[in-house]
């Protein structure tokens, strides 16, 4: 009897590895999966060591040092001395999942990790600890392949995990039927960020250049889109004072029936690209943060499609070009000028052809059946 031990650190990670848990149940049933994630491993039929829900988090903190230091310590623990896994499934969550792997290394226990650390966009020195403590690397991006393999890393490119699994856009008129809204008024919507304190530094901004775009066009209309890892709490403290709709764990159904998008940076601008939904990209953090990411990067675009495309498709306002301002003209441009919107649109499309059609999911299932094989 096969064991395997996955360890998400977010949602998105969760989502990832309960697919890839329901793959191997279908192919192997006996096999026994155990992890550190939420709903969707669990649904997939894996026993939760613990649920990830305190990891989740932006920025640093000492409690959240604290807390990962002593997660580290007692999963390592437990894999090592209790459940004594076959492989263990590192999904995304570079930081945490590379510490893991140092731990286990050495212990006759394989580790894959799934949705790999983005070393080709800042810290790349972290390929020597992959290559040191990663046994196979399963990544999501066709550049990224040849440059492990560069590194005599031992790779498999999976293909992206949102080709499979976005969903067909949402039907429109039934979308604005079901929410209140005029069929008849373009939509714009503003996605603030899933973490708090992403919402912390974005909500006021993003939203304030959704208010003057209201005042200069009152024939638009706006939603704002509620992350469904957010409790109401968190997201009703920083979302105020706004008459804008607010749709909560809708998110994909949203961003393909919208007609401009303005986000925070993330996974999110990769789904607006494959629906072929104009977009700006806003991002502000802590000016440490903002002053380390700037002398460790190793590509100056920060936004999926420019990087998966390497082009120039959807404008990127970083800090001090983070001004509601400027998110108003942008979205303007993306509304108004027909021609530069018919340019976004058809250059959106360009980032689907990069991408592989590869069911992403299943093929990092393959590889992990044929390691325990």
């Amino acid at each position: 009897m096969k064991k395997v031990f996955i360890i998400t650190g977010e949602y998105s990670g969760d989502i990832h590895g309960g697919k890839v848990a329901g793959i191997l149940k279908e192919k192997m049933p006996d096999i026994v999966i155990e992890g550190i994630g939420g709903e969707n491993l669990e649904k997939a039929g894996a026993k939760l060591f613990c649920d990830h829900s305190k990891m989740s988090g932006f920025g640093l903190s000492l409690k959240m040092i604290i807390d990962h230091l002593s997660l580290e310590k007692r999963v390592c623990d437990y894999i090592l001395n209790e459940f004594k896994p076959d492989l263990v499934l590192c999904i995304d969550y570079g930081t945490f999942n590379l510490r893991v792997a140092k731990r286990l290394k050495g212990h006759g226990i394989k580790v894959f990790h799934y949705i790999p650390p983005q070393v080709w966009a800042s810290r790349k020195w972290r390929i020597k600890g992959i290559k040191k403590y990663v046994d196979k690397v399963l990544c999501i991006f066709p550049f990224e392949e040849s440059m492990y393999r560069e590194y005599g890393i031992d790779v498999h490119y999976c293909g992206h995990p949102l080709i499979k699994q976005l969903p067909e856009k949402a039907d429109r008129i039934k979308f604005f039927e079901d929410h209140g809204l005029d069929i008849n008024r373009p939509l714009v919507s503003v996605f603030p960020g899933s973490r708090p304190l992403e919402l912390k530094f974005l909500a006021d901004t993003l939203i304030g250049g959704a208010k003057l775009l209201q005042k200069k066009h009152p024939e638009l209309q706006f939603c704002i889109s509620h992350a469904p890892n957010l409790s109401d709490n968190i997201f009703d403290k920083y979302i105020k004072n706004t008459d804008f709709k607010v749709i909560k764990g809708e998110n994909q159904a949203l961003l393909s029936v919208s007609d401009s998008l303005i986000l925070a940076s993330g996974t999110v601008a990769l789904e607006a690209s494959l629906y072929q939904v104009p977009l700006i990209i806003g991002y502000k953090g802590p000016w440490i943060l903002f002053l380390l990411y700037l002398i460790f990067r190793c590509i100056k675009k920060i936004s999926l499609p420019n990087i998966v495309t390497n082009e120039d498709i959807v404008p990127e306002l970083l800090q001090t070009k983070f001004t509601k301002e400027n998110i108003c003209y942008e979205t303007e441009r993306m509304l108004y000028d027909e021609e530069y919107r018919k340019d976004v649109i058809e250059k959106l499309g360009h980032v689907r052809a990069k991408l592989s059609d590869k069911y992403s999911a299943e093929e990092a299932a393959n590889c992990i059946i044929s390691a325990l094989n």
